[in-house]
């Protein structure tokens, strides 16, 4: 369930005056990237919801983002919650993603679709349902502030039954300069008729870039979510605790 961010895609170069003649260079044009990144985390943590029965998780994924705007991805995941609720088979969530970014003024904006798969799960003799998930979402971006919004087109991660389940996101990133970053963020999950999976997350992220590719984050994760609605053998999967990750993009 790999988190979408939502930045400003092109970067435009002014150019500097030339001579007597100050002209200015034009812009440059924006150019297409392929990116790669491998992590690891203490905890995988989505929208709150521990993934991994609160124990360390790998990572990694491939971005592929084009001059015009659009772009396509996929990230993956070792995960626990489908074979911790009895099924065989489920160990890693994969997620293939693609849209569109550009800006409108100051505004920064990013469409896409997502599509969370649970390679060979066999989630629907448990529930009845198939952990597979689609969502479509739309993001806008207005300085350091970031809003979302995603849409289930099918039932949520083998819930039966909730199709037309939404998610609110709003976030902040904030540069503490040194290659510091602070990113506060606050959710909103509504699951369709289940009211009490329905929830509000947050978190608090602290980043740093360690050069050459290399970050770290610490953050403060946690939920509002009801006792018994996300709840492994009496552990809870949504109470606050402290997750720590390191990752490097290539």
């Amino acid at each position: 369930m790999k988190k979408i961010a939502s930045p400003i895609l092109f970067a435009l170069t002014l150019g500097a005056a030339a001579g007597a003649m100050a002209q200015t260079a034009a812009p440059a044009e924006p150019e297409s990237t392929l990116a790669f990144n491998v992590g690891a985390v203490s905890e995988y943590r989505y929208r709150g919801i521990s993934q991994t029965r609160k124990s360390g998780a790998l990572q990694g994924g491939v971005d592929y983002n084009d001059k015009s705007g659009f772009y396509i991805g996929t990230w993956a995941s070792s995960i626990k919650w489908i074979t911790d609720a009895g099924a065989k088979d489920g160990n890693i969530e994969i997620d293939i993603y693609g849209g569109y970014k550009g800006t409108v003024g100051d505004v920064a904006y990013d469409v896409g679709y997502l599509r969370y798969e649970y390679a060979g799960n066999s989630y629907a003799k448990v529930s009845g349902t198939n952990a597979n998930t689609d969502e479509f979402y739309a993001a806008a971006t207005v300085g350091m502030f970031t809003g979302k919004y995603s849409y289930a087109t099918s039932p949520l991660f083998g819930t039966p039954d909730s199709k037309g389940s939404y998610y609110l996101d709003l976030s902040a990133a904030i540069d503490l300069g040194d290659g510091y970053s602070l990113t506060p963020h606050v959710g909103y999950q509504s699951v369709a008729k289940w009211k009490d999976g329905t929830y509000t997350d947050y978190a608090l992220t602290l980043g740093k870039d360690l050069g050459n590719g290399l970050s770290a984050s610490a953050a403060l994760i946690g939920t509002n979510a009801k006792k018994d609605a996300y709840v492994y053998k009496g552990t809870q999967l949504g109470t606050s605790n402290l997750v720590v990750g390191l990752k490097y993009t290539f």
